[in-house]
């Protein structure tokens, strides 16, 4: 899929970042797969997104009581 064919299917938005940043992250690039700094940073961005919606994932009640019935048996409460 070409570029103009993603911008048809997705749009986009500008972000700034300051220069050094972007040529520190120009030179990280060199030899990987990434074709550009946007493309680095949209996955970064993406990465850490998504680590943030696993830790937002919370027990079910279920779960939470065979928790603590294992915890109880270990002896760490009452």
């Amino acid at each position: 899929m070409g570029r103009k064919e993603r911008k048809e299917k997705e749009k986009f938005a500008e972000v700034l970042i300051p220069t050094s940043l972007f040529n520190k992250i120009k030179e990280r690039i060199k030899g990987t797969g990434f074709s550009s700094v946007s493309s680095y940073v949209t996955y970064v961005l993406k990465e850490v997104l998504s680590e943030e919606e696993e830790e937002k994932e919370v027990f079910t009640k279920e779960d939470e009581e065979k928790i603590k019935a294992r915890l109880r048996a270990l002896g760490y409460i009452d």
